[in-house]
Order: structure tokens, then C-alpha cells, then sequence
């Protein structure tokens, strides 16, 4: 069996981000030192930490604000909804709230280190199956 239990983002300024994404997710970081902090969901944790951490496992083996290949997915109940809240917070907006081909409705945005992000809820009767209620 295997099972995704965490996606690490690795930045130069943790204390930041974690306050970013607190902010747009409403959950609060749990810290295990001044370095590392998670947000758990139910399906997934968020881990961020300061690349000294990554420095542990091998120097050079990540490289902090270099993604553009990944997207952080979040389920939420009202996309148009979240974004309305959000809007002041936003900083780097790719998408506002759309209807995909797929049944979601999706806001696509990047955090401070350009991580993209997607808020989105299904709203298709086949994306609603899929994803629950």
C-alpha cells in the first residue's frame, strides 16, 4: 500500500510562506522548530521548510522558488466564494474562478515563491461524483 501524506515546499523565508498559506487556507501551522512548519487537511499535509532543512538530506537537492512544473491543489467549497475573500491577497493572480472541460471550477494564483496554486470546486455531476459532496 502507499499513500501521499505530505508535499514540501522548500523557501528561503518559511515564517513568510506559512503565513501566506494560513491566510488563503484558514488552517493554522503546526512548527515542529523554527524551520519546519505543516498544515494539515484531511487528505494531505502541507510541510514547508527553510532549504537549510533540505541542505540535511543533500546540498543542492532542491532549489527554492524554482517551480513551474507542479500545481498545490485545494478543495474548496466555493471557489467564486474564496476568491471574493481573497482578492486583497492575492498577489500574482494567473486565473480568475473558470469552468473546466473537467466539471471543476477552478482560481489560479501563485504564492510568494510562485508555487501555482488551485482553488477549486467540483461542479459537474461527474466531478461531484468523483470528489464526494
Amino acid at each position: 500500500m502507499m499513500n501521499l501524506v505530505s508535499l514540501r515546499i522548500i523557501t528561503d523565508d518559511p515564517k513568510g510562506l506559512v503565513e501566506f498559506y494560513e491566510q488563503v487556507t484558514g488552517l493554522s501551522a503546526t512548527w515542529s522548530t523554527p524551520e519546519f512548519a505543516e498544515l494539515a487537511t484531511p487528505a494531505c499535509t502541507l510541510a514547508i521548510a527553510s532549504k537549510r532543512t533540505m541542505d540535511m538530506f543533500g546540498a543542492g537537492a532542491a532549489q527554492t522558488a524554482a517551480n513551474r512544473s507542479a500545481i498545490i491543489e485545494f478543495r474548496v467549497d466555493d471557489v467564486d466564494q474564496k476568491f471574493q475573500e481573497l482578492k486583497d491577497v492575492i498577489q500574482d493572480l494567473a486565473m480568475e474562478p473558470t469552468t473546466q472541460p473537467w466539471g471543476n471550477r477552478s482560481l489560479l494564483f501563485r504564492d510568494p515563491d510562485g508555487n501555482l496554486i488551485n482553488f477549486f470546486t467540483p461542479v459537474s455531476k461527474e466531478a461531484i461524483a468523483k470528489f464526494g459532496s
